[in-house]
């Protein structure tokens, strides 16, 4: 009579545990906000500063009040700036943090960025007296912040201004050959690339469009 009764209290006590910890599951489901009105997933096109034009991509993820939206944002050029050609590209990823709860509006966003060229230098002079081409690379990490805005629908547009905070030397050394072969070390100021700040960093300003679903 005890053990049945000893086997009653136990499933009793296992039905107990079952239940609460099935309480306790729905309750952290419930936390998490599954709204389907919301768009959840974002591609598009940014246009400005330093990407010039380039593809964006941003996920809202349904935790905190669908504040918190991963983004990656790339894009690759050529530009011809004074006396240099400049194979660029740009990559930047991070996180947003919108201040309302529909993964739109306003918001902050941190994130990480790689500025990387090929600078082709040409028409250089050279200590004896012929010109000369050369070419050198200019990789740059930084730290983003940046402020902006994104509409919600289908269709959304976004303004962003924010700063990379990085280190970009204003000259480059490297070597140069004249046109009968000769060499020579040579140092050059960077040229004046959109957003790029030589001795600081990288300012960020761009808007951009897409579709959401």
């Amino acid at each position: 009579m005890k053990k049945i009764a000893f086997i009653i209290s136990l499933l009793f006590s296992i039905n107990l545990i079952a239940q609460n910890d099935e309480l306790e599951l729905n309750q952290v489901v419930d936390s998490i906000e599954v709204d389907e009105s919301i768009k959840r997933i974002s591609l598009g096109l940014k246009i400005g500063i330093p990407n010039i034009i380039g593809g964006a991509v941003e996920g809202v993820l349904p935790i905190l009040g669908n504040r918190i939206a991963p983004y990656f944002n790339i894009s690759s050029f050529d530009l011809d700036v004074e006396n240099v050609t400049a194979g660029l590209s740009y990559t930047e990823f991070g996180s947003k943090f919108y201040f309302g709860n529909k993964g739109k509006g306003f918001f902050v966003g941190v994130g990480s960025s790689k500025f990387a060229s090929t600078l082709d230098f040409k028409d250089l002079s050279l200590d004896f007296g012929e010109t000369g081409t050369g070419s050198v690379d200019l990789n740059v990490n930084t730290f983003i912040i940046k402020l902006g805005a994104k509409t919600g629908g289908r269709i959304y547009f976004n303004f962003e201004l924010g700063y990379g905070i990085g280190s970009i030397p204003e000259e480059l050394k490297f070597n140069a050959t004249s046109t009968t072969g000769k060499t020579q070390s040579t140092t050059e100021e960077i040229p004046n690339i959109p957003g790029v700040n030589p001795g600081g960093g990288i300012l960020i300003g761009n808007v951009g469009f897409g579709i959401s679903f």
